[in-house]
């Protein structure tokens, strides 16, 4: 009875040793047999604002029959040498907020329970997605869960700005959408439609893979006196996942 998209989406905690920093979303990725966590970058590394963790938490359930049980599946972020282990990406803008962490499978519990996106939930270029489609950005905003079940929740929102278009030379579009802190690295997903049958048997079934949610956008011209927030929402196009994941 549970919407599979919610299990794509393990909470993620980030430790600088035994030290908890954050919260923050992300989602499975998996892709030729290797299972990725995708979230932001500056989730596991943000110098800028002290930010430096060393290893994530993913919360993942356990149980097919008691979906309250799961276990912390610990990620290392560095390697003995100080070295990242996760993977970063850069375009003709600059840096891109978006990470990918490979995990080993040996890390997860025999009867991890969970969902992936793949390759085949992107959208294929030239594929229209109208402006105002409706869509869905899935996490934990302030932390926010369904605390009994271990499932994030999701907010509904519309497509902002043209698809396909970088929006300003950036390589993100823009969603109108309630979104707080804690929902960076949230994947942005459509409804997929009929017809849709991706093969990895993980895979989720009804929805495809816009982009990775990264922050909220405000206008530079706003007066704080005056104005309201502008409600809008960047998000990286989810094919910098295929980069990441080669």
């Amino acid at each position: 009875m549970i919407d599979p998209l919610l299990l794509t989406c393990p909470r993620v905690y980030t430790y600088a040793g035994d030290r908890a920093l954050t919260t923050a979303s992300g989602f499975l990725f998996e892709r030729a047999g290797q299972l990725f966590l995708i979230t932001a970058r500056h989730v596991v590394s943000d110098p800028q604002n002290g930010h430096e963790p060393d290893r994530i938490g993913l919360a993942i359930h356990t149980s097919e029959t008691n979906v309250a049980e799961t276990a912390l599946v610990f990620v290392p972020l560095l390697a003995d040498g100080g070295a990242a282990l996760w993977r970063g990406a850069v375009d003709d803008a600059g840096g891109v907020d978006v990470a990918a962490i490979e995990i080993d499978a040996a890390l997860l519990p025999e009867t991890a329970r969970y969902a992936t996106f793949t390759p085949a939930h992107l959208v294929a270029p030239g594929e229209i997605v109208a402006i105002g489609t409706s869509l869905l950005t899935v996490g934990y905003p302030m932390a926010f869960e369904d605390a009994l079940h271990k499932l994030p929740v999701a907010r509904q929102g519309s497509l902002a700005s043209s698809f396909g278009l970088r929006f300003g030379g950036q390589g993100y579009f823009l969603v109108d959408s309630r979104t707080h802190r804690g929902v960076s690295g949230a994947p942005v997903a459509i409804s997929a439609g009929e017809g849709f049958a991706p093969q990895e048997p993980n895979a989720v079934r009804s929805w495809r893979l816009l982009g990775v949610h990264s922050a909220r956008l405000d206008s530079p011209t706003r007066d704080p006196a005056q104005d309201e927030a502008l409600g809008l929402n960047t998000v990286w196009y989810a094919d910098v996942v295929m980069t990441l994941t080669d």
